[in-house]
């Protein structure tokens, strides 16, 4: 996995990517959970987005850690970082439910809309009945999942911010 990009560490770099995709990811969850016509536009995107942010969580943790032993600090900052390090540790748990969330909520959307769903309906017919229980369902784990990982997300970023720039902005 990668540890430098032109020199810099990767970290620095891949933790943008993460900050911008994982809430776009659950945004899109939400869309494609709840609103018809956003599920229509959105199509493949969302299990695509949600597959990219899995990907990039471990990449980006495992750049932390090579950052974190490359480091020489101490004290109030290391304490810092080592929160930090820990809260992004368990981003991947977060990252996981969402991508299998954003695959069931596309599958769900396609089977409703009377497409070719693998292992569920062989063919494409006109639209298809969902018991509400379900729909509701698929809306209620799909806004409360991208709830939590955004609150995650946001408390590693803080955490990781405050190791940064505590003691440098006043």
């Amino acid at each position: 996995m990668p540890t430098k990009v032109f020199g810099m560490p990767a970290h620095v770099l891949l933790v943008h990517a993460v900050v911008v995709l994982v809430p776009l990811t659950c945004l899109a969850l939400v869309l494609h959970a709840v609103w018809p016509a956003a599920r229509s536009r959105l199509g493949i995107v969302t299990p695509i987005l949600a597959l990219v942010s899995l990907v990039l969580v471990p990449i980006t943790t495992n750049a932390g850690k090579y950052l974190r032993k490359h480091q020489i600090v101490g004290g109030e900052i290391a304490a810092k970082i080592d929160k930090h390090e820990h809260l992004g540790s368990q981003l991947l748990y977060y990252a996981v439910p969402l991508f299998l969330a954003a695959v069931a909520v596309w599958a769900l959307g396609r089977y409703r809309d009377g497409a070719v769903v693998p292992g569920v309906a062989a063919e494409r017919t006109a639209a298809r009945e969902v018991p509400a229980w379900l729909s509701m369902g698929a809306a209620v784990v799909a806004i409360a999942l991208a709830i939590a990982t955004t609150i995650q997300l946001y408390r590693i970023g803080d955490s990781g911010a405050h190791a940064v720039w505590d003691g440098i902005l006043h």
